[in-house]
């Protein structure tokens, strides 16, 4: 889901909107020759996601900057644990900061958050016996899609589609004009590229046999199903498609919920609301210089 053209736009976007017109405290506090050194630092555990964030942040404000030791994607770390350790020009680390930490702080939550939820779910495998997924939601916040999605990822998850135009998905809002949802489901299928992934959300069980009897489902989403309803809901769909399971998971819910049979469950709670993990940047400029005397046509007596 990520690539660097996304992840560059989402820095550029945001240090745009940081420092539209330049970072004034820098450029009058910090001598543009200084140059920094600082560790990125943990206040908290976690589970590390879009460590590229400080090289093309960094990169974007200084081409010659550097970043060593930063911890891949997916490693867990502790309180205190050091994620890279970053030098550059002290303006551009100064400038990089506020940035970087917000990204990586909620990247981080994501992938630490989703790491929970695998954790919850264990060895729990399908009634087809596939181990169970955990999967986002299109629950992100705007502008970060590839960047929360990369962080499930990271987290031990996985994505369902990343937009609109990626699959279909026919909810109870589509439906609301129509009669015959087998007929409709096998019109619509007509009309789309045979490639096309097809699925639809049920949230009774007597929906779930008209939507099957079309022939083109692909996966068959049981939304707010109790765990009595998902096992016959299992039982119902006997192999015909990929069994979703969505609405009312939690981290107390979702190892029952893995345990029912189905084979992916869909949780917005890995993207939606999820809180920032608490990250730092300590800096230490390094080689002072002396802070040059401004230079005016009053300064030089003319």
């Amino acid at each position: 889901m990520l690539d660097h053209a996304s992840l560059r736009a989402i820095v550029e976007a945001a240090l745009a909107e940081d420092a539209p017109w330049g970072d004034l405290t820098s450029e009058a506090f910090v001598p543009a020759s200084a140059v920094a050194t600082a560790q990125v630092r943990a206040r908290e555990a976690g589970v590390m996601a879009g460590g590229d964030v400080i090289a093309l942040t960094l990169l974007a404000l200084d081409e010659n900057a550097s970043v060593n030791g930063l911890l891949p994607d997916g490693a867990w770390f502790s309180p205190s644990d050091v994620l890279a350790t970053i030098t550059g020009s002290a303006r551009a680390v100064l400038r990089a900061e506020r940035v970087l930490l917000n990204l990586l702080a909620r990247t981080i939550a994501v992938a630490t958050r989703t790491r929970a939820y695998v954790d919850a779910v264990g060895d729990a495998v399908s009634v087809a016996g596939r181990p169970v997924r955990v999967v986002d939601t299109r629950k992100t916040t705007p502008g970060l899609r590839a960047l929360e999605k990369h962080a499930v990822t990271c987290g031990g998850g996985y994505n369902h589609r990343y937009s609109l135009s990626d699959a279909v998905m026919v909810k109870d809002n589509h439906l609301t004009t129509v009669t015959d949802v087998t007929a409709a489901l096998r019109a619509a299928a007509q009309r789309l590229p045979h490639t096309t992934h097809i699925e639809v959300e049920v949230d009774r069980l007597e929906q779930i046999e008209p939507v099957l009897a079309s022939g083109v489902v692909g996966t068959i989403m049981l939304d707010n199903f109790a765990l009595a309803d998902l096992r016959a809901g299992v039982d119902a769909v006997a192999g015909r498609a990929l069994i979703e399971a969505s609405g009312g998971v939690s981290l107390t819910t979702v190892g029952a919920i893995a345990q029912t049979g189905v084979d992916l469950i869909s949780v917005g709670a890995l993207t939606h609301g999820v809180a920032s993990v608490d990250i730092g940047l300590d800096i230490d400029i390094a080689a002072p210089v002396e802070v040059e005397p401004p230079t005016s046509p009053l300064a030089e007596g003319v």
